[in-house]
């Protein structure tokens, strides 16, 4: 009987076992580079979705430049909604690979399913309240009487598909470290495409501007999420989402959110900054600043949205072989980590300092402000020079569980560094400029200090056995 019920697990769980053999034997080089493509790829698509807003909004004749603005003054309200989604994807996922990477199944789909139902509570709980307190949290991140009216359409529009944000960025970690990342990518593709043609439609064709901007966003995330529910609930092979599973547990929630908070305040730092920035510039500077700080922070997204798509595909190669207890594959993928996004993220940031106008006409025919940006961009871009070491480190961090080596820099950048320095350096006889000026100080530092940690603790915690 003993016989009969072991072969019925092994055939059951075949298709684990093949995913296993592949993360754990398959040729390092080889094997990162094919998980991290179509992240990279579909990451770069998602990319789209807020640039292919801006462009588009930026050029609408008349009311471009102003309306960018608007939209920009909108982003950290944007970006902090996501970073729920970071806490339980990016919290969620490497726990889950490395339950794979024991050959606990059931583990990672309790998991999955705990992740599934706070992102459905999150995404009724966050529209609800930014909705009610939209007008005042709007002018308070540096929205003017002539922006007002474009981020209120804008964001009004976007919360009735917060959820289908959480849930697509949220669970899309999760598909990739089932090794799917070709999935990821295809339905990105699909799902970008959609937005691009119905931002074409909406803003160009029936001159819906603002608001057909936001209603091709929602749509177009609303078919990411669907499709990915429906692989995670009736397709996928390695770990599914089980009615049994979504009910919370503590335990589970627990060891989510020691891993997730390090991305979550990566993410949502970075609205906090928005809030200092956008505000400080409006006040020092006026709409025009805040319009360069958009078109600014539109080009590190560059920069940082293929970066990120990297480390999403790389982390479950190395959480599921560090949970595996192989060592040598965890050192032979870092090396990689660290080549690759360190190498891209200088010469791409070198390219937006040399050639700033270049970058500005993306997203505006406005003189004053292509001006403004070709005067400040080198300036606030050139921190992020060495920015790599720093996103090369925290990926490790996250992949070994050192959830909080990864928050405390994050912490040290944004919060200790930036926020502080954004509100200073204006003080000092620096106007709207110093708020510039405060980033790259402030990545420099965080990038240097990350390093010198990762040096300090790698063969400890590579020494530490993964729980």
């Amino acid at each position: 009987m003993s016989d009969i019920i072991n072969k019925y697990k092994i055939e059951k769980d075949l298709p684990l076992l093949m995913e296993s053999d592949k993360l754990g034997k398959e040729k390092m080089g080889r094997l990162i580079f094919m998980m991290a493509l179509p992240t990279v790829t579909a990451q770069i698509v998602n990319l789209l979705y807020n640039i292919v807003d801006r462009i588009f909004i930026g050029h609408i004749p008349g009311f471009g430049d102003a309306a960018l603005t608007g939209v920009g003054v909108v982003h950290p309200i944007i970006v902090i909604i996501s970073a729920f989604s970071a806490f339980f994807g990016n919290g969620g996922a490497p726990l889950a690979a490395i339950a794979l990477g024991k050959g606990e199944r059931e583990r990672a789909e309790k998991i999955l399913g705990n992740c599934v139902t706070m992102l459905t509570i999150l995404s009724a709980v966050i529209s609800i309240l930014v909705y009610i307190f939209m007008k005042p949290l709007l002018y308070a991140i540096g929205a003017s009487e002539t922006t007002y009216g474009f981020a209120s359409e804008y964001l009004s529009i976007y919360l009735i598909g917060t959820i289908s944000v959480l849930m697509t960025m949220g669970l899309a970690p999760f598909i990739v470290a089932q090794g799917k990342s070709k999935l990821v990518m295809f339905t990105t593709i699909a799902s970008a495409s959609t937005n691009i043609l119905l931002d074409w439609l909406l803003v160009n064709v029936f001159d819906f501007g603002v608001k057909g901007a936001a209603v091709a966003t929602v749509v177009s995330q609303t078919v990411s999420a669907v499709f990915f529910l429906f692989f995670l609930c009736c397709k996928a092979d390695s770990i599914r989402i089980r009615p049994q599973n979504l009910m919370l547990n503590p335990r589970i929630l627990g060891s989510i959110a020691s891993l997730g908070v390090s991305p979550f305040v990566m993410s949502s730092t970075e609205s906090l900054i928005g809030f200092v920035m956008n505000s400080g510039l409006q006040t020092y500077g006026g709409d025009a600043y805040v319009g360069c700080l958009t078109v600014m922070q539109s080009v590190m997204q560059f920069v940082s949205v293929p970066i990120s798509g990297f480390t999403q595909g790389v982390t479950p190669v190395i959480s599921y072989n560090y949970g595996a207890g192989n060592k040598e594959r965890v050192v032979q993928g870092i090396k990689i980590i660290f080549g690759v996004m360190v190498t891209y993220n200088f010469l791409f940031v070198l390219s937006s300092m040399l050639f700033p106008g270049f970058y500005a006409r993306i997203f505006t025919d406005n003189a004053e402000l292509i001006d403004l940006t070709v005067r400040s961009m080198p300036v606030f871009m050139s921190g992020m020079l060495i920015f790599g070491v720093q996103r090369s480190c925290q990926t490790t961090f996250l992949a070994l569980e050192q959830a909080p080596i990864s928050l405390f820099v994050a912490m040290l950048r944004k919060v200790i560094l930036l926020v502080p320095l954004a509100i200073i350096l204006p003080r000092l006889g620096l106007g709207a400029f110093g708020i510039y000026c405060a980033e790259p100080i402030a990545d420099a530092t965080a990038a240097i200090t990350c390093g010198i940690i990762f040096a300090c603790k790698f063969k400890k915690m590579l020494e530490k056995p993964a729980y």
